[in-house]
């Protein structure tokens, strides 16, 4: 949870000094669009704006967090706060109707007003429509948020009435500082940082039992590989195919030996800040020594392959055990 737009600098800078400029200037646009992919932040820097918007002591354009109003919009029960969700697949007309009508009234403790709409782009034809005509007519001190992964499916003349905010996907050590915030360790959180850049699916990954052990047996295979190569193709019989017993869960297996490869090649060209399993790194380091970088990126080339072949319908245990044979020649 991001509670000041300093923490943001990490995350979406641009979205910060945008929005920052915004609220300390005092010229606020009656309506933003937030658009960019799942994970990005979108919501979690709506409700930071409204704390913004309504906090009782503002310093600067950060809210305080501790009052009143901050309070009720991180619960969700502030009375001029209101967010319209998807009902089901989409956003229906009633919807909005029922939004206009709560804020034909007067605000309930001040005249200021803010609604976010999620996922706008669900909005029904005859919601986008009725929603036009609230934003055409906009209400002093009144804001509205709109979110979006598909901005390019809403109509015009919407757009056109919002001031477009984009977010940028976020980058690998921005997920994995807000994995280490939210208590991941840092070991696992370098790692997930690797795999996606939709915050919320790292949050799921990091603190799924499956992916810890995952890693476990992706660690373990290597050390078999590089110390009792006779035994690979047992580990992989009896511990990998086990685990790893889905494609979707093949793929991320193949994807966590493939960043160990990385690892080592950062190491043999003394980049050993970007090393990723660095909880292991002395004994990345002692293996790095025996490799040389040409030997690493062919066998990095074969893991992709194998990759690629998983596609194909190749026998995922038989591709396995041919590619630990690869891995371990050289």
């Amino acid at each position: 949870m991001i509670n000041s737009w300093q923490e943001l600098e990490t995350y979406q800078p641009r979205v910060k000094r945008l929005l920052i400029n915004s609220i300390e200037k005092q010229r606020l646009a009656h309506a933003y669009l937030f658009e960019g992919k799942k994970g990005t932040g979108k919501r979690n820097i709506g409700i930071l704006f409204a704390k913004s918007f309504f906090c009782e002591n503002l310093q600067h354009a950060e809210p305080c967090n501790n009052c009143r109003n901050c309070r009720r919009i991180d619960s969700g029960n502030h009375p001029d706060v209101h967010v319209v969700e998807p009902d089901g697949l989409s956003i229906k007309k009633g919807q909005i109707q029922a939004l206009q009508e709560e804020f034909s009234k007067s605000g309930v403790e001040s005249n200021k007003k803010l609604y976010m709409i999620v996922h706008a782009d669900k909005m029904t034809v005859n919601a986008a429509n009725s929603l036009l005509k609230f934003l055409e007519e906009p209400n002093a001190n009144t804001i509205a948020i709109l979110l979006t992964e598909q901005y390019h499916r809403m109509l015009n003349t919407i757009l056109s009435r919002c001031q477009l905010v984009s977010f940028q996907p976020l980058l690998p050590k921005a997920i994995e500082k807000l994995l280490v915030d939210e208590g991941i360790p840092g070991h696992v959180a370098s790692l997930v940082s690797q795999l996606t850049n939709d915050s919320e699916d790292a949050i799921t990954i990091a603190k799924d039992d499956w992916f810890a052990q995952a890693r476990t047996k992706v660690i373990k295979l290597y050390e078999v590989m590089v110390t009792r190569k006779g035994q690979a193709p047992i580990f992989v019989h009896t511990e990998w195919m086990m685990h790893f017993n889905e494609k979707e869960k093949q793929e991320i297996g193949l994807d966590l030996l493939l960043y160990i490869y990385k690892d080592l090649l950062s190491i043999k060209v003394g980049n050993e800040d970007q090393v990723i399993y660095h909880d292991i790194i002395q004994q990345l380091k002692q293996n790095a020594l025996q490799m040389t970088q040409r030997s690493l990126t062919e066998k990095m080339s074969s893991i992709l392959e194998a990759k690629n072949r998983l596609h194909a319908n190749v026998n995922p245990q038989l591709l396995m055990e041919q590619l630990v044979l690869t891995l371990q020649e050289g």
